[in-house]
Formats: C-alpha cells, structure tokens, sequence
C-alpha cells in the first residue's frame, strides 16, 4: 500500500474519533456541587474513632456514572453563610451548567457545649431560620440569573437520640442539662425538619428542580442504619441511597447526562 494512502487512512481515522469526541462533549454537563460535610463525603469511622473521607461518596458515586464533569467546593463545618460565597466565585470560574445546593444541617445545629453548660440561657442557631430562608432564596435567584439551574437537595432525617448522645459525648449531666433546654427529645429532629421543610417549600415556590433524599431514607424500615454513629452523617450505605436517588433525577429528566 502507499504510503501517502496510510497516512491518509490513518489521518481518516484520527479525525473521526476526533469528531466523536466532540460530539461526546457537546453532550457533557459540567455540575458544581455546593454543601457542607454530606456533600464532601465526611464520615465517622469506628475503627479509626475519627472523621474521615469516604471515597465512595455520593459525588464520587456520581461522577462515575455522568458524562461530565464535577466540582465539589464542598467543606466540612459549613454554613450557607460560608458556602454561598464560594459558591459564588466557583460560578465564575467554571461556568457550571448545573448548581447542586445542599445546606441546612450545620446552619440549624446550635453550640451544644454552651448549652450542657447553661441550659437556662438563650441559645441561637448557627444560621438563624429567617437568615438560612433568605440566603437560599438569594442564592436560587442569583444562579438563575447566570443562566445555571439550580437544584436542590433536601436534607436526610437523623437519629435524634442517638444524636443527643454524641452532643453530649455521653456524659449524664451534660445530656440532663441538654434534655433541660430542650424539653424532648424529639424537638431535635423537629427542629431540623423544619429548616428542610423551608429547603422544600422555597424549591416549589421558586419553581427549582429538588432531589427528596428524606423520602429515599424514610423508605427504609430503619433509616438509622444508613448513619454514623452519631446519628446525622450517613454513612457508606447512606451515601449508596444518597447516588441513587441523584442518579434517578438525572435518569427521568436527563438520561442523555448518563453514561
């Protein structure tokens, strides 16, 4: 064969799978995700009686299955107060198509310490219910404005004994006092039922796309076996259900997002 015939059947071939690329591409989402502990994959792990990373998180179980790409700003701690402006500058910088919002855990968590140490005092929210109510709005409204879809998730039910527990590492008099200041129990899963109440409702008011993980953990007989020990952070199993609730959203709207 001559040469100049291979190189241009080589060349021919080169430039098809250059095409199918493209045309892969086209196709492709880029997402960014923007949470607290959840979203960065934080788990508590009995055997090294630490927090620690679990690879297997949802966002990586995600991006495994997505033709696109995923940035997670993501922190451990964080508040939509903290979150929103990273959130933000991470829009510039990537021009993300899709915004994944997942917020509210931390922001209705209060300072356990403070109130074992004086449960007659007033004790406030990390992120006041009005304040996290206004920030969401806020930022729903500021990433539309750019052109990006917003989505959000609502937040996982916790395990409010078992919770009440870890915030007082185990020590009676400081779940006393805790118990003091709360008046039940049950308020601690009533109370951040409330803040994902508000996640739900401004999703609807605000005609944004939501992805219901509480109902994909309430399926199950016992949903405390999806959390860590302390209650609120799922744990592996919990981040299987977390991706496959993602994966079904992406799957009836978005098949084509898929690989």
């Amino acid at each position: 064969m001559p040469q100049q015939m291979k190189q241009n059947q080589v060349l021919g071939v080169f430039i098809n799978e250059v095409s199918i690329l493209i045309e892969i591409n086209e196709n492709a989402v880029t997402i960014l995700v923007s949470g607290d502990s959840i979203s960065k994959g934080v788990i508590f792990d009995e055997s090294k009686d630490k927090y620690s990373i679990l690879q297997e998180n949802y966002v990586e179980l995600v991006r495994n299955k997505l033709n696109g790409i995923i940035y997670n700003t993501s922190r451990f701690g964080n508040t939509i107060i903290k979150g929103i402006q990273k959130l933000k500058d991470s829009v510039f910088k990537h021009k993300p198509d899709i915004v994944l919002i997942e917020y509210g855990g931390n922001d209705c968590d209060f300072n356990w310490d403070e109130i074992s140490k004086d449960p007659f005092a007033n004790h406030s929210p990390r992120t006041g219910f009005e304040k996290f109510e206004k920030t969401l709005i806020e930022t729903v409204s500021f990433i539309k404005e750019k052109g990006i879809t917003p989505v959000l998730m609502n937040l996982p039910p916790l395990n409010a004994d078992r919770y009440l527990d870890w915030i007082s590492k185990n020590n009676p008099i400081a779940k006393m006092n805790i118990l003091e200041w709360l008046g039940s129990v049950t308020k601690i899963y009533w109370w951040q039922e409330r803040y994902n109440s508000v996640i739900v409702r401004i999703a609807e008011e605000t005609k944004t796309l939501w992805i219901d993980i509480r109902s994909a953990f309430l399926r199950f007989p016992d949903f405390s076996e999806l959390l860590c020990v302390d209650g609120i952070h799922p744990n592996r199993d919990g981040h299987f259900v977390i991706a496959e609730e993602i994966i079904s959203f992406i799957n009836s709207g978005y098949r084509h997002l898929l690989i």
